[in-house]
């Protein structure tokens, strides 16, 4: 069977107009002469065990809904103090300049014509500003130096992306900030969304990619972020998808974990076993675990937590944006 090039083969012209990043992305998202088919039996296995398990956490949760998403997850699986403690968030040009530039990026995919990527900036916090949200909200209200902050933030990433990633295909089927959700209703619902997806399956055959767009420096939480994409996507479709890729914008490389029925397992123990523990946390009010972390660095009780202090002047040089 003759190599079929990946979904993100580009639609503006041959790969040698393409530059050195743009075709090592292309390359490290190509699929492979050998189609992807996952044993149904494995499929049936996975649903099979998540919803026994939600049967029996639905009996422990009595009138309550549990939303469940990555960031539920991490954060429950790591220090429980720190999960339940109440989040001090304010919106600054720093954090949102991430939400701007992915909504900037889902301009950009179906862009027609060769996109500017200050212009979509200024398009992406217009649009946001409209919005019934607390970001809409605030970036309505911005002073002109933290709007300026803002849009310059968000202009790298946008710019940061165009240099990684080849214009896509139409045929790929690229959607961005992809929200997915498993199952439909019940006590238990598992739910995200995904920066970028690339391809749709084709019968049994697992053609699909889940990409997370990040700065910094790989962190083990990435990885299982995806893992537990690939484990709703698979709930959700039948289809589990081929690779997941956390794309590092800042050094223009991904790290690329191809899915496999280990990842997928992994993927259900995880979550369940985060599941269990928002429920004992939240619902049966058991005491929480400190769990010192590289979350301690941004933790709102770093000044007064002797683990968390002890973690910190123990010089890990991990970072988790």
């Amino acid at each position: 069977m003759p190599s079929v090039q990946s979904p993100s083969v580009t639609d503006t012209g041959p790969l040698d107009a393409l530059t050195p990043l743009q075709r090592r992305t292309l390359e490290a998202l190509r699929r492979s002469a050998e189609p992807v088919v996952f044993d149904a039996e494995l499929v049936a296995e996975i649903e099979h065990d998540i919803v026994a398990a939600f049967e029996e956490f639905a009996g422990r949760l009595g009138d309550e809904t549990l939303f469940v998403s990555k960031h539920a997850l991490t954060s429950a699986l790591g220090c429980e103090v720190q999960h339940l403690h109440p989040d001090p968030f304010a919106w600054s040009p720093a954090l949102a300049s991430g939400q701007v530039a992915h909504r900037a990026i889902q301009l950009i995919v179906h862009w027609r014509g060769e996109p500017v990527p200050a212009d979509v900036v200024d398009d992406a916090m217009a649009r946001l500003s409209d919005d019934d949200s607390t970001l809409g909200d605030w970036i309505a209200g911005l002073a002109p130096a933290d709007e300026a902050d803002l849009r310059g933030l968000a202009v790298e990433r946008v710019t940061k992306f165009g240099e990684c990633f080849p214009p896509l295909d139409k045929r790929a089927t690229p959607m961005t900030e992809a929200r997915v959700q498993w199952p439909l209703e019940g006590p238990i619902l598992l739910s995200g969304k995904v920066d970028l997806v690339l391809g749709r399956p084709v019968g049994n055959e697992s053609r699909k990619v889940i990409i997370d767009l990040k700065t910094g420096r790989p962190a083990h939480r990435h990885r299982e972020d995806l893992r537990f994409y690939a484990l709703v996507e698979t709930l959700r479709t039948g289809v589990p998808p081929r690779k997941l890729a956390s794309f590092y914008l800042d050094v223009g490389q991904p790290v690329i974990e191809d899915v496999t029925p280990a990842v997928l397992r992994t993927a259900v123990r995880r979550t369940l076993d985060g599941v269990n523990a928002l429920i004992e946390l939240t619902i049966e009010q058991r005491m929480p675990v400190k769990r010192p972390g590289p979350t301690c660095r941004w933790c709102p009780l770093n000044r007064t937590c002797q683990e968390g202090l002890a973690y910190l002047a123990g010089g890990d040089g991990e970072i988790d944006p």
